[in-house]
């Protein structure tokens, strides 16, 4: 990498750009990792300097102080044109300085087309492409999209950015994991019960029926980010925290890992949430939304069980969940603990097993133990030590950009992992499609369809 690196940003007059992508950039700008970067803004729509010097302004916020933001803002450009011509994309590379890296904030549909552009062109050395999920549309899709990628950069210049993999608690699960004398040795079926990965908003559609009415919580959430966290959650310990050895363990987990039994019908729950109030407001049902078309028959509440085919987790039920206008906010991994085998007479049991939450937002972790009880000594309870991760230094988009500029691609999903991943859920897409599991409804503001059986915490 040289001295100056440039972030070219497609699709810069979007939200994930305004909303995620700049914050996290300035937050990386203001660290010990920061780098000397140009932005580039481009799209199809028209912004005045003026305008995208506002964007960006308010975007930092109050990250701009910083030398690296200073020069990063005077630099900055907003371009309009076409990112699938190829006669643009040469004009963006002319304006660049340094090694480009050029983020795709579009549509998988757009980026395909701009990558097949960017074969017919002269590429400038040091090139980097980063993309958002979803990488392609099912399993042959993903595997089409990586090798039209390989025609224009290698694998080690391909980040495909999942921003769940940069959140300061997902990346403690990792010293949590292997660096803990308590947790290390009872990290398996002989101790384990099950393992809950729940990603509940209160929030609904908020205007984002475009993708998310074409994707759903299974495609939207499952079959990327909590797949990711089961995979950190199962994998065994890799030999160094780096790209190669990481990952590996990453795509060897997930490479045995299946819907349960093989039965997307028995092991896959589906639902849509109708009308209903939420934090004191009016929520229209999903259906009724703008943009939303009915017949898709769109999930916004997606539960699926999942085994992992080795020693290590032999009968162990992964269950994972994400759903949208819930009653709350639910971000978190759950370790339920089996009971000890025996307890000596006179004990009385605890009401609830041995657990252990670690919650994605906000960054806590909380231990669940039997203890003996404050009033009689022989009636156990559980006892919890809750504590505080603390805040991250960079947003998750900030953690993942830093890799991307320090060619660092630990946190980027492989294109193998693309693949697997797709290969994971399709049974579940299958049967979802041809109607064998019902889209049953719930308010929205609730927690969930009334048939279903809430998990129960801990």
């Amino acid at each position: 990498m040289t001295e100056t690196s440039t972030l070219i940003i497609l699709g810069a007059s979007g939200d994930l750009t305004e909303r995620l992508l700049l914050p996290g950039l300035a937050s990386l700008l203001k660290s010990d990792r920061g780098v000397d970067v140009k932005l580039i803004g481009t799209g199809r729509s028209e912004r005045s300097p003026k305008e995208w010097d506002a964007v960006v302004k308010t975007a930092f916020n109050g990250d701009a102080g910083s030398d690296l933001a200073k020069r990063t803002l005077a630099s900055s450009e907003y371009i309009q044109g076409d990112p699938t011509s190829p006669a643009h994309l040469e004009k963006l590379f002319e304006a660049s300085e340094g090694d480009p890296v050029m983020y795709f904030a579009l549509p998988p549909a757009i980026s395909v087309k701009v990558i097949k552009a960017l074969e017919k062109i002269t590429l400038p050395e040091g090139l980097r492409l980063a993309l958002e999920k979803p990488f392609g549309s099912d399993e042959a899709g993903a595997r089409d999209l990586n090798e039209e990628l390989l025609k224009v950069v290698s694998e080690d210049r391909i980040h495909r950015t999942d921003h769940f993999l940069g959140r300061s608690t997902v990346l403690d699960i990792i010293g949590l994991r292997f660096a803990n004398r308590l947790f290390e040795p009872v990290w398996n079926s002989d101790n384990i019960a099950k393992v809950e990965i729940f990603y509940d908003e209160i929030l609904g559609l908020e205007g984002r029926a475009q993708y998310y009415d074409k994707a759903g919580a299974l495609i939207d959430m499952i079959q990327s980010h909590l797949l990711q966290i089961l995979a950190i959650i199962a994998m065994d310990a890799p030999a160094s925290i780096d790209a190669v050895e990481l990952r590996s363990e990453i795509a060897r987990v997930l490479r045995a890992t299946w819907v349960k039994d093989g039965d997307p019908i028995t092991a896959s729950r589906r639902g849509q949430y109708a009308a209903g109030t939420i934090s004191g407001k009016e929520v229209p049902a999903y259906a009724d939304e703008d943009g939303v078309d009915d017949a898709r028959q769109t999930e916004t509440l997606a539960e699926v069980e999942f085994e992992i085919k080795t020693r290590r987790w032999a009968g162990v039920p992964f269950v994972l969940r994400s759903g949208k206008g819930m009653s709350k906010i639910r971000k978190e991994v759950l370790i339920t603990f089996k009971p000890v085998p025996v307890l000596p007479a006179g004990l009385k049991g605890a009401s609830s097993p041995d657990s252990l939450r670690i919650e994605i937002s906000p960054e806590t972790l909380e231990l669940g133990v039997t203890t003996n009880g404050k009033g009689n000594p022989f009636s156990l309870e559980k006892s919890v030590f809750k504590t505080d991760l603390g805040k991250p230094e960079l947003t998750p988009y900030g953690e993942v950009l830093s890799g991307i500029f320090h060619d660092d691609p630990t946190l980027s999903i492989r294109g193998d992992v693309a693949e697997r991943c797709w290969a994971i859920v399709q049974p579940v897409i299958d049967a979802w499609k041809s109607n064998m599991v019902p889209l049953e409804t719930y308010p929205a503001g609730s927690s969930g369809p009334v048939e279903w059986e809430t998990s129960k915490e801990a």
